[in-house]
């Protein structure tokens, strides 16, 4: 007699305004520039260039992110200068920047033996430090170049996690940890209508903190929306 596969649970989340309140990069950015060379910060008025490069799609969002590391972390940094910041970083993240019924729910889901995956646009660099922080199994994100020498590069290697893309990499992680689509029963929440895909792709999509177009587009579908920023008195 043939036995069915045992179902995998999977909660997979988006982390800018999703599971923080505020997007954390250029946070990221500005502590590292504090903590490493503060005379970078006499950089930041130029940053405004990339966004009106962006903003005139002259520029993507990886190239965008690129720029921004480049003025404000370096074109080439030695991994070992990340080191001594990312620990102070996420414990900023994790102290002041995420939801408290984030916390709640990935308690909840755990006790229901769900396998918590974090899937972000965010450099892997940092990510993972916050992502381990809040009891999350796993990472996909975006990562960043290394040379021989062991520098880390301004420079995305691949994808930037972001839309369709995002989406691929959760299925090629599947892959690589031996996960049917068949046999997983996938939760997904995110902020943001660029997640579209892989709500679409989830069995349970939950809109979270939805900026305008995803509240639209969840009401449309029927998905649940989870609203974070609505504090209960």
């Amino acid at each position: 007699m043939m036995t069915k596969p045992q179902t995998t649970l999977l909660a997979i989340y988006d982390m800018d305004k999703t599971v923080t309140r505020r997007a954390t990069y250029n946070g990221f950015l500005l502590h590292m520039a504090f903590n490493k060379s503060p005379w970078r910060l006499l950089l930041a008025p130029f940053l405004p260039v990339g966004l009106v490069l962006y903003a005139l799609k002259i520029w993507d969002r990886a190239q965008l992110k690129q720029f921004s590391q480049i003025l404000l972390i370096g074109r080439r940094v030695p991994k070992t200068q990340f080191a001594k910041y990312l620990e102070s970083h996420a414990d900023l993240v994790v102290g002041k920047n995420v939801y408290p019924q984030l916390l709640a729910r990935v308690a909840q889901e755990k006790a229901a033996g769900y396998r918590h995956v974090m899937a972000t646009a965010s450099y892997r660099l940092y990510v993972e430090a916050i992502a381990k922080r809040l009891g999350f199994d796993d990472v996909i994100a975006t990562d960043l170049s290394t040379d021989s020498s062991g520098h880390v590069l301004a420079q995305i290697d691949g994808h930037n996690c972001h839309d369709v893309a995002k989406l691929e990499l959760v299925k090629r992680w599947m892959e690589r940890h031996g996960l049917a689509r068949a046999t997983c029963h996938i939760r997904a929440y995110s902020d943001h209508v660029s997640d579209a895909p892989l709500l679409n792709y989830a069995d349970e999509p939950f809109a979270t903190n939805p900026h305008g177009p995803l509240a639209r587009l969840a009401k449309k579908k029927g998905w649940p929306v989870l609203d974070w920023r609505v504090v209960e008195t």
